[in-house]
């Protein structure tokens, strides 16, 4: 089968690659009808996380299972499933309290030795406890389908973000970063009941977008211009909530400069020096907590489906370019150069 492969920084590679087969009796074979390229596919595109060469590419698909393994019980061929960015037991004791990231069996797509999102088919471990199936009807629904494949990742982790924070009926909430995690956690604010939210972003478009997700006000100002900016808007206090979704030291500092005392920090981006950015005396003398880290999407998918499937929340826009499986070059340097959001991929 064909599958994008990281060869070198800046250098990744559509080629053939053995098809997926099952190891394990939980194993499924599941063929890809859509995927994605993941901010954080970026950081290793650009070498500033470490890559393997032939190492495959995509944390986020989802698809129709073709094979199963004689253990697997909740799906046959032909289901349509959409797989978490993590692959998980279900049963240990992590997975028991919903934090499926940190599960003793588990792993990330793309990670060397396995399969990744952006090729023609996946082997999924522990394919009973880890894919959530979606209505048969949704396949041909060209609309509905990447609305249904941000529940592999991005409006799961916008989620858990606002959860994170604290996000509550009637609260202030800051989002720090215009990107697909932060426009989602803009959703997520909104819809758990978030009465005014402040879209930190300097992207034309993207805040526009923002706007359209219920983002109430945007401030492109940077460092200490965007804490004023948020202070003012605020009445100087600040936002009860905050979901910082960059992973740098400034945007961390930032988050916590518009942090209101007796709020909290939501920290999905993925660190890059971000821990630099947080001051613990600051943190202390203003009752600052900070929460996060890997999203546990796959405990999150069976409560934001229902409002997926009803149109009640639609991430889907924050697709603004569709390749090809051939074109997955293309969407990692369209993204790298800023000139698209979020690739959409159909192998």
């Amino acid at each position: 089968m064909r599958a994008a492969t990281f060869q070198a920084p800046y250098d990744v590679r559509v080629g053939q690659v053995p098809d997926p087969t099952l190891r394990q009796p939980g194993d499924a074979v599941v063929r890809v009808l859509l995927a994605c390229v993941c901010g954080s596919d970026l950081w290793g595109y650009r070498g500033e996380s470490r890559r393997t060469p032939g190492q495959r590419l995509g944390h986020e698909f989802l698809g129709v299972v073709e094979e199963v393994g004689a253990d697997v019980a909740t799906l046959r061929p032909g289901d349509l499933v959409v797989a978490p960015f993590v692959w998980s037991d279900g049963s240990c004791e992590y997975c028991r309290d919903g934090l499926t990231t940190s599960c003793v069996h588990g792993g990330f797509w793309g990670e060397p030795g396995s399969d990744g999102g952006q090729g023609e088919a996946v082997r999924v471990p522990y394919a009973d406890a880890t894919l959530v199936a979606l209505p048969a009807e949704a396949a041909g629904d060209d609309t509905l389908l990447p609305a249904l494949l941000t529940l592999s990742d991005v409006l799961g982790t916008g989620h858990h973000a606002a959860l994170a924070a604290g996000v509550r009926p009637g609260a202030t909430v800051a989002v720090v970063g215009d990107g697909a995690v932060g426009l989602c956690g803009v959703l997520a604010a909104r819809r758990l009941g978030a009465e005014r939210i402040v879209m930190l972003g300097r992207h034309p478009a993207r805040t526009e977008l923002a706007r359209t997700f219920g983002a109430t006000d945007v401030v492109a100002e940077r460092g200490d211009a965007a804490v004023a900016a948020v202070r003012e808007l605020t009445g100087g206090s600040g936002a009860h909530a905050v979901i910082e979704a960059v992973g740098t030291e400034q945007s961390m500092a930032t988050a916590l400069g518009v942090a209101r005392d007796g709020g909290a920090i939501g920290y999905v981006g993925v660190p890059h020096g971000a821990g630099a950015g947080l001051n613990l005396s600051d943190m202390f003398d203003r009752n600052i907590a900070v929460r996060g880290g890997v999203a546990p999407v796959r405990t999150y998918i069976p409560e934001l489906l229902p409002d997926v499937l009803s149109g009640a929340i639609d991430p889907s826009p924050v697709f603004d370019l569709t390749v090809d499986l051939a074109g997955v070059p293309d969407g990692y340097r369209a993204m790298d150069e800023r000139t698209a959001l979020k690739a959409l991929v159909r192998p």
